[in-house]
């Protein structure tokens, strides 16, 4: 039995791998300070299932306070750290970059340093695909330089893994820096490609698409990325090393395929609004999973067409009957 603590345990991720965890046995904190960016009630239902274990602690408090993340780190050691609370969101990090840089890169260092003091030094970091920025050469290798990122959020996730490799290298933490490639599955947050068209198809309300449908995604679907998590957590504990790790499908999907898949799932025709391509946007992830499958056993199982139906499913359970009950019958 280990003991973990997950940071933003209430989000789409966090509530996954805190279930997962305490199945097999683990003890597990979850941190989360139910950040404004969607409504507080989708995240308090993400962590019913985690809130019926007596392993399970949830603590309400936010990483930009240092006294607060300290504050976790008193009583009984965590074996590990999980660390995939941040602002998230590409587009909404244009609007607000010096949030983002508070959160992602600040928050971070205090949880860095409250390691530092706890002698803590078991750290699984979630980057992101977006710090390859707009390379050209596919598929995106951990090893190419990722020195051109087009968006904050980018920049804080490119941060993150470097002031995480000073903890390393000066501090003697164990590092493993999973680069998620566009996680997908029931809970995915509201504004996501895949829970926004749900909904608007279901409205019957016009899909926006931007630019002609050839942007590429590798699209993950949230059991495989968990997987990836839950043996990123016990491997960074077998050694004293920094690495970073791609977990995704390794297989690009067009935006335009994906549309065709969500009408197959749902039973709806969608109405597409084009759009020009936002400011910020990529125009393909790839991940080369090679290293995930040599260092994690990786190997995720389950494609678009499945993982769309589970989520479809999800969504017609869960939140088709909040949003009108009548069409959900």
């Amino acid at each position: 039995m280990k003991r973990i603590l997950i940071t933003g345990a209430a989000g789409f991720i966090g509530s996954w791998l805190a279930e997962r965890l305490l199945e097999r046995g683990d003890r597990v904190v979850g941190l989360d300070n139910f950040d404004p960016f969607y409504d507080r009630a989708i995240k308090e239902a993400n962590l019913v299932s985690a809130g019926e274990s007596p392993e399970f602690e949830l603590v309400e408090g936010d990483l930009r306070d240092p006294a607060a993340v300290s504050e976790l780190f008193r009583g009984e050691p965590f074996d590990a750290v999980v660390h995939l609370a941040a602002r998230a969101g590409v587009r909404p990090s244009l609007e607000d970059p010096a949030g983002y840089v508070e959160t992602n890169v600040g928050g971070t260092v205090h949880l860095l340093e409250a390691m530092r003091v706890a002698d803590c030094r078991r750290l699984v970091f979630a980057s992101s695909s977006s710090v390859y920025g707009n390379n050209r050469k596919v598929p995106f290798h951990e090893d190419d330089r990722v020195d051109f990122p087009i968006s904050p959020y980018a920049a804080t996730k490119k941060a993150g893994e470097e002031i995480c490799h000073v903890y390393h290298a000066v501090h003697g933490l164990s590092v493993l820096a999973l680069r998620f490639f566009t996680a997908y599955g029931p809970r995915q947050r509201p504004e996501m490609a895949i829970h926004a068209f749900t909904r608007r198809l279901f409205a019957g309300e016009p899909i926006p698409v931007f630019g002609d449908g050839s942007m590429e995604r590798d699209f993950t679907y949230i059991d495989d990325v968990v997987d990836g998590i839950v043996a990123a957590t016990d491997r960074v504990s077998e050694e004293r090393a920094f690495r970073i790790v791609n977990l995704g499908e390794s297989e690009p999907i067009r935006l335009a395929r994906l549309v065709e898949g969500l009408e197959r799932a749902t039973g709806r025709e969608a109405r597409i609004d084009r759009r020009p391509v936002p400011s910020g946007d990529v125009d393909r992830t790839f991940a080369d999973i090679s290293r995930a499958r040599e260092l994690l056993g990786y190997d995720p199982r389950v494609d678009l067409e499945t993982g769309l139906s589970r989520f479809v499913s999800w969504y017609r359970e869960v939140m088709l009957p909040e949003a009108d009950p009548a069409r959900a019958e």
